[in-house]
């Protein structure tokens, strides 16, 4: 053989060489984004019912205090549960299945008014309060082992009348 072919032959060894190297290094970037991919898709799942959750508990903090700012804006607002109620539902219209229930109490001695426990009494022995409760029910997009997959959220929410 010629030094040449000699040459040439050699280079095309390399040649295939390198190619078969190239071939092998894609084979194993599959490989790797075959077993990455799986776990990167379940972290950005667990990382939205992470997420889903602190929005679902803000709208039902928020929402019961929507309630109950509404109720406290005077004495005749306090009693109507309906429209606390109503404003709590208003203010957590995104939230699915929230419930609402609201109530009045006062310090001062009264027959229509239910009492207010004595811890609301002590800076304000006259005052009349709203207490507004929310909840929400929320539900995991996967089931996840040792986690339920529903959890029930509430909120509360309690103010002073103002007089």
């Amino acid at each position: 053989m010629s030094q040449a072919n000699v040459s040439e032959r050699s280079n095309w060894l390399r040649l295939l060489h390198i190619l078969g190297r190239c071939r092998s290094i894609r084979g194993q970037s599959a490989l790797e984004l075959a077993l990455a991919v799986p776990v990167l898709v379940l972290l950005l799942v667990i990382g939205s019912d992470y997420g889903r959750i602190f929005y679902v508990s803000i709208g039902v903090n928020s929402a019961a205090r929507a309630g109950a700012q509404y109720g406290s804006q005077t004495v005749i607002t306090a009693a109507d549960s309906t429209g606390m109620v109503s404003a709590a539902k208003t203010d957590g219209s995104n939230l699915l299945n929230l419930t609402a229930t609201a109530s009045q109490c006062t310090c001062a001695t009264s027959t229509t008014v239910a009492a207010c426990p004595t811890n609301y009494c002590t800076n304000a022995p006259q005052a009349t309060f709203v207490e507004v409760d929310t909840q929400s029910v929320f539900h995991t997009i996967l089931n996840y082992p040792g986690i339920p997959t529903s959890t029930t959220l509430s909120g509360k929410a309690i103010m002073q009348v103002q007089q």
